[in-house]
């Protein structure tokens, strides 16, 4: 995913023409980005009496483009009764934002979307993304751009930060299978995972022991990379995507 930006600022002209390429970036800002990047999952799920949860939590993060630009981003999970909020904002000051929400369940270790909604912004001009989740009906409409899509849901799939939340509730029961699906514009996506291994890593937050989680891309010429801090609930600590030649790594500047 990549969100790149010229020398010099960027004109409308650019937005139009280049729209898709900052949007991802933008997109990968905010889902910490991307842990993203998960249904009927290939093992069987632990009772709720057995599953543990994530703990509501909220964090800040700085990130950098290209060596080049600066931003700021902020991560903020609540809980209210059985739902759940995920809120997400990440700017680059005078040029771009970006904003994420999503509302789920968690039943046992299965988190279970119910709607969500991305908005980004370059230069003041910006376009929102929204999905509503029947899982009940196995359905998902995608609103965006004036046009709406039922999508067929033949496996649970979810929005980029329910995804990291089932992800991280994997993790945290010891039940991480890298088989996960991802509700997109227009069809839901196979979008695999993996462990590499685990490390010792320093970002302006502190020190941590972290489990690295790698997305699995077609293209070899994009990475994704996560360092997920156990002791956080494996909540991001670094996050390192490259697309197009295009780099941006995000760090964990403050737990409050």
């Amino acid at each position: 995913m990549s969100f790149s930006f010229t020398n010099k600022k960027p004109s409308i002209t650019d937005y139009n023409d280049k729209n898709n390429g900052k949007v991802k970036f933008l997109t990968a800002l905010t889902t910490g980005a991307s842990i993203a990047a998960i249904g009927a999952l290939s093992m069987a799920a632990p009772t709720m009496a057995s599953a543990k949860d994530i703990q509501p939590s909220s964090a800040d993060y700085t990130f950098t483009i290209e060596d080049k630009y600066k931003g700021t981003a902020t991560r903020a999970l609540d809980k209210s009764g059985n739902t759940w909020k995920y809120n997400v904002d990440a700017r680059v000051a005078g040029i771009a934002s970006a904003a994420q929400h999503s509302t789920f369940t968690i039943n046992g270790n299965a988190v279970i979307p119910t709607q969500a909604s991305t908005t980004y912004k370059l230069l003041g001009i910006g376009r929102t993304h929204k999905l509503d989740f029947n899982p009940r009906g196995k359905k998902v409409v995608s609103n965006y751009r004036g046009k709406s899509t039922t999508l067929n849901m033949a496996q649970q799939a979810f929005d980029d930060l329910s995804l990291e939340v089932q992800i991280r509730q994997d993790l945290l029961n010891g039940k991480f299978s890298g088989n996960y699906y991802m509700a997109k514009h227009d069809k839901i996506e196979k979008t695999p995972f993996k462990k590499s291994g685990n490390t010792k890593i320093t970002v302006p937050a502190g020190t941590f022991d972290t489990v690295r989680v790698d997305r699995i891309h077609d293209d070899n010429s994009r990475s994704t990379s996560f360092w997920l801090a156990p002791s956080l609930d494996y909540l991001p600590v670094k996050v390192s995507q490259i697309n197009d030649g295009k780099k941006m790594d995000l760090e964990l500047s403050k737990v409050n």
